[in-house]
C-alpha cells in the first residue's frame, strides 16, 4: 500500500471508532443520571427513552444513521462535518432545554407533554456521545487541513477548547446570570442593582472616623496593603540573595518553601498562639509593660500580618529569577561611565527590575483578595469578599444571587489589577538576555541599600521561624492554645488512631476519610492537570492553526480567575442539569484541574522555547504522527516542565480551600475543610496536628514525583577523573 493509502485507512478505521463509541452512547448506556432516592437506579439509553415519548431525544439518535451514510458518500465533506457539528449542538440544546422541574420554554410542554416530569443530568450516555461528536468534529477538520492534517493534534484542539468552554467559560458565564436573578427566580435589573449598590459593599465610614468600612473597600484595602509589603520584603530578599555575600542563602531559599506546603488556617493559628489575648508574646508583653491584653490581633492587623508571612516567599521567588536575569554589563557601563553604586542601582537596576515587581504586586494581590483561610480565622468583624461570598451560599441564608454579585465585583478587581499592569509596563523593552555575552559580575547591593534591606528582612526571619516553631511544637504538646506544653501524641491519635485486628488494619482516627479522599483526588488532579497543561503547551508553541491567539487567552483565563469565584460558579453551573455533579469528587479534580492548569502551560511553553523543533520535524518525516512525536520525542526532553507541574498542582490541590471549601460534601471531605472545623472549634491543636502530618505527606510524595519523573538526559559530555566520557 502507499503511504497515502495507509493513510486513508487509519482515518476510516479512527471514524469508525468514533462512530461505533455514537452507537454504544445512544443505544446502550444510561443517558440520564440515576437520582439518589430511585428505587431502580437503572436508567434507559436515548433510543429507549426517545421511544417512551421523550420526544426531543430522537434528534440526537438519528444522528448516528445520518453521519454513517455521510460518512459513506464523503467522509471529509461539509456534511458530514455539518452533522457532527449539529448533532452536539442538538446534544447540549436538549440537556438545557428540559430541567429538573421541566421544561425550560412553555412551547416544549406542549409539544411533548413527558417534559413536564423534567429530567436529571447527563449519564454516561451523554457525556459519551458529547465526547463522540466532538472527536468527529476534529476527525473532519483534520481532513480538510486543520492543523496540518494531523488528527491527534486536532483532537487535541478541540477536546481542550470543549473543556475550557464547559469548565471554565460556561460556570463565569452561569454566574454572571445568576447575580441577576431575584429572590422569585426571575431574572431582573433590579435586584442586581441592590446588591451591587448596598452600603455595606462600598461605605468608607473606618476613612472618616466611623467604625467600617464596605467589604469591597476593606478587601481593596487588605489586598494593596499585603501585596505591596510582601513585594517589599520579597524584593529585599531576592537582593540579600542575589546581590550580597550572605552565606546561609540556601536557608533563604528554603523559607520559600514552607509556605507552599503549608495548610491554610495554620499561620492564622500560629499568630493567635502568639499574639491572641491569651498568646505567649501578648502576656510577656502585658507583665513586663503592664499593658491590659486586647483583641488587636482579630481584624485587618493580623490578616495582613499571616497574608505577608504567605505572600512575601512567593514573591521573593518571582523577583530573585528578575534579579539574576539583569545582564551585568549594563550596570558596569553605568559605572564605567562615572556613575557611583547607588546611582547605577536606581538608573539601570531599578527600572530593570519594574516587570518583576508588577508581576510580584499583581501576584500578591490577586492572592490577598482569593485568600479565604487567614479572614475566616483572623477577621473578626472584618469582612472581606472571600468570607461574605463563603456566608452568602454556606450561611442558614442560602443567597446564590447576592454571592454571584460579590463574585462578579472580585472577578472584576482582578481583570482591573491585570489592566493596571499593562499599563504600568507599557511597551517599554525590558529584554537583557540576548545572545551576546554577559559575562560581567553582577554589581553587588550599596553599602545602604543593604542595610535596609537586612532591617526588614531580620525581623520577617524571626517571625517567620516563630510562627513554625508553633507550627512544629503546637500539635504534640497538650494545649498549645493554653501554653500547656505537656508532650503528648493524644491529638495524633484523635486524628489517625488505627488498630490492627484479626480482620485487619482498621483506620479509627476522625481525619482519615478526609485525608483518604484528599490523596485520592490529589493523585487524580496533578497528572490530569499536567498532561491538560503540557498538552496546552506543545499545540501553543508547535502548531499553527486558526484562533491560535484566542486559544492561548482562553487557557490563560482560569489563572486570573480567583478561587473563590471559581467555586461559587461552580457551585451555580454545575448544581443542576444537563452537568449537575456537585458533591460528587469528579467536580473537585475537575476544579483543581482547570485552577491550576495554566502553570503546567507556562512551564511547559518555557521548556519548549529550549528545544529546537528540528527533532520533532525529523520525527514526522521519519513517519511519526503527533502522539508518537509528542510522547517520544517531546516529553522525555521536558521533564523538568512536568516535574514542576506535577509538584505544584499536587500540591495545591492538598492546599487549596478558597474554591474546594464550596464543593466539599459530607461524603467528599477534604483535609482543609477538616483543618477549617477544627479552627471554628477552637481546636488549635488537633488543627496544627493534621497540618504537620500534611506537610509531611505532602514532602515524601514530592520526593516520589521526582524519582518517578526522573531527570531528563541530554547526551552531552562531562568531566569525569580527568577524562572526557558520554553522559550516562
Amino acid at each position: 500500500m502507499t503511504p497515502d493509502e495507509i493513510r486513508a485507512s487509519r482515518a476510516a478505521r479512527e471514524r469508525l471508532a468514533w462512530l461505533v463509541l455514537l452507537a454504544l452512547a445512544v443505544l446502550v448506556l444510561p443517558w440520564h443520571r440515576a437520582m439518589p432516592t430511585d428505587a431502580t437506579p437503572l436508567i434507559p439509553s436515548a433510543l429507549g427513552l426517545a421511544a417512551e415519548g421523550r420526544g426531543w431525544l430522537w434528534p440526537v439518535v438519528l444522528s448516528l444513521p445520518l453521519l454513517v451514510w455521510a460518512g459513506m458518500r464523503d467522509a471529509a465533506g461539509r456534511l458530514f462535518l455539518g452533522l457532527a457539528l449539529a448533532g452536539f449542538v442538538v446534544l447540549v440544546v436538549q440537556g438545557f432545554a428540559v430541567g429538573l422541574r421541566g421544561p425550560a420554554f412553555d412551547g416544549l410542554a406542549a409539544v411533548f407533554p413527558v417534559a413536564a416530569q423534567g429530567q436529571t443530568g447527563f449519564g454516561w450516555g451523554g457525556f459519551v456521545a458529547g465526547l463522540a461528536f466532538l472527536g468527529l468534529i476534529a476527525h473532519t477538520l483534520a481532513l480538510r487541513g486543520f492543523c496540518r492534517g494531523d488528527r491527534f493534534s486536532a483532537s487535541a484542539v478541540v477536546f481542550i477548547v470543549a473543556l475550557l468552554g464547559l469548565f471554565v467559560f460556561f460556570p463565569i458565564l452561569k454566574l454572571a446570570t445568576a447575580a441577576f436573578v431575584g429572590p422569585d427566580g426571575e431574572l431582573a435589573l433590579g435586584p442586581f442593582r441592590d446588591r451591587l449598590f448596598a452600603p455595606d459593599i462600598w461605605r468608607l465610614d473606618c476613612l472618616t472616623g466611623g467604625r467600617r468600612c464596605g467589604v469591597v473597600i476593606n478587601s481593596l484595602m487588605l489586598g494593596l496593603l499585603a501585596a505591596t509589603i510582601s513585594t517589599a520584603l520579597g524584593l529585599a530578599l531576592a537582593l540579600i540573595v542575589a546581590r550580597t555575600s550572605f552565606r546561609f542563602k540556601q536557608t533563604l531559599r528554603a523559607l520559600s518553601i514552607l509556605p507552599i506546603i503549608t495548610p491554610p488556617f495554620v499561620v492564622g493559628v500560629a499568630i493567635i498562639v502568639l499574639f491572641g489575648r491569651t498568646g505567649l508574646l501578648t502576656q510577656f508583653g502585658a507583665e513586663v509593660f503592664d499593658v491590659r491584653p486586647t483583641r488587636w490581633v482579630y481584624g485587618l492587623t493580623g490578616i495582613l500580618m499571616a497574608q505577608v508571612l504567605a505572600f512575601t516567599p512567593i514573591t521573593f521567588l518571582v523577583l530573585l529569577g528578575t534579579v539574576e536575569a539583569i545582564n551585568p554589563t549594563l550596570e558596569e557601563a553605568s559605572q564605567t561611565l562615572g556613575a557611583g553604586p547607588v546611582k547605577t542601582f536606581f538608573k539601570i537596576t531599578w527600572p530593570l527590575l519594574r516587570p518583576g515587581i508588577a508581576a510580584a504586586f499583581l501576584l500578591a494581590f490577586i492572592e490577598s483578595l482569593a485568600d479565604f483561610g487567614n479572614p475566616i480565622v483572623l477577621g473578626g468583624g472584618f469582612e472581606v469578599l472571600s468570607t461574605r461570598i463563603f456566608f452568602a451560599v454556606a450561611g442558614a441564608r442560602y443567597d446564590l444571587g447576592h454571592a454571584a454579585t460579590l463574585a462578579m465585583l472580585l472577578l472584576s478587581l482582578t481583570l482591573i489589577a491585570f489592566w493596571l499592569q499593562s499599563r504600568w509596563l507599557g511597551r517599554k523593552s525590558y529584554v537583557t538576555v540576548t545572545g551576546k555575552s554577559d559575562a560581567g559580575l553582577a554589581s553587588t547591593l550599596p553599602f545602604g541599600l543593604k542595610g535596609v534591606a537586612w532591617a526588614v528582612v531580620i525581623p520577617f526571619v524571626l517571625f517567620t521561624m516563630g510562627v513554625y516553631i508553633v507550627v512544629l511544637v503546637g500539635g504534640f504538646v497538650h494545649d498549645i492554645g493554653r501554653w500547656d506544653l505537656t508532650p503528648t501524641f493524644a491529638h495524633l491519635r484523635t486524628a489517625f488512631a488505627f488498630e490492627i485486628g484479626a480482620s485487619g488494619l482498621e483506620f479509627y482516627g476522625s481525619a482519615w476519610n478526609s485525608m483518604k479522599t484528599t490523596l485520592l483526588v490529589s493523585a487524580i488532579a496533578a497528572p490530569l492537570t499536567t498532561a491538560v497543561g503540557i498538552m496546552t503547551a506543545w499545540l501553543v508553541a508547535r502548531q499553527d492553526f486558526a484562533g491560535k491567539n484566542a486559544f492561548e487567552f482562553g487557557t490563560m483565563l482560569s489563572f486570573a480567575i480567583p478561587g473563590t469565584v471559581v467555586g461559587v460558579s461552580y457551585v451555580a453551573a454545575f448544581n443542576v442539569p444537563p452537568v449537575d455533579i456537585t458533591g460528587t469528587a469528579a467536580i473537585l479534580v475537575i476544579c483543581f484541574v482547570f485552577r491550576n492548569m495554566p502553570v503546567g502551560m507556562r512551564a511547559g511553553l518555557a521548556a519548549f522555547a529550549q528545544i529546537d523543533r528540528s527533532m520533532e520535524e525529523a520525527s514526522q518525516t521519519m513517519g511519526a504522527g503527533g502522539a508518537a512525536t509528542l510522547r517520544r520525542v517531546v516529553l522525555p526532553l521536558v521533564k523538568p516542565a512536568v516535574f514542576t507541574a506535577l509538584v505544584y498542582s499536587f500540591v495545591t490541590a492538598m492546599t487549596a480551600v478558597s474554591a474546594v471549601i464550596f464543593l466539599v460534601s459530607a461524603r467528599h471531605n477534604m483535609a482543609t475543610a477538616y483543618i477549617m472545623g477544627r479552627v471554628e472549634a477552637g481546636e488549635y491543636a488537633l488543627a496544627i496536628t493534621y497540618s504537620t502530618v500534611l506537610m509531611i505527606v505532602m514532602i515524601i510524595c514530592i520526593v516520589l514525583i521526582q524519582l518517578l519523573v526522573g531527570a531528563r538526559k541530554l547526551g552531552r559530555r562531562r568531566e569525569f577523573q580527568g577524562q572526557t566520557t558520554p553522559a550516562e
